[in-house]
């Protein structure tokens, strides 16, 4: 089935000028980039992206951190876009991730790991709602 994700490029993938190279590899995948603006996450935004997390000891720097300096805002599309880009990932933790994925291959600790992306079809839609203000759903009707 043809999905939607959002994928973020993180303030430090953006500093090392990596952007080029982390979209080539989702193209090069054949998914598609349907949308993608480039901007500063703002403290509310980044608050409420990672809300999940309002509780754990980390969450102020994670705020920090990505609000630190311009991302990459991309939704792609494709089969199975969502379970594809999270592989392709790799582990949120950029120390265990495996060799070959952008985590695995860019990251260069832990808490700064490159990338975010959608980890389900619930998230993908809010998170393409909340960083492009619409209302699509992840699955593209063809």
């Amino acid at each position: 089935m043809e999905e939607k994700t959002l994928v973020i490029i993180k303030p430090d993938g953006v500093k090392r000028h990596l952007v080029g190279r982390i979209i080539s590899r989702f193209e090069d995948r054949q998914l598609t980039i349907d949308k993608m603006r480039f901007g500063c996450l703002t403290k509310e935004m980044a608050q409420a992206h990672y809300a999940h997390l309002a509780d754990k000891p980390f969450f102020q720097d994670i705020v920090d951190y990505m609000t630190s300096g311009p991302v990459v805002f991309i939704v792609l599309k494709g089969e199975n876009a969502i379970e594809m880009v999270r592989k392709m990932i790799g582990t949120t933790n950029a120390l265990e991730a495996n060799p070959g994925t952008i985590r695995g291959d860019f990251a260069t600790n832990k808490s700064q790991n490159i990338i975010h992306a959608s980890d389900c079809f619930a998230a993908a839609d809010v998170e393409i709602k909340r960083f492009f203000n619409e209302a699509s759903l992840t699955s593209v009707k063809q």
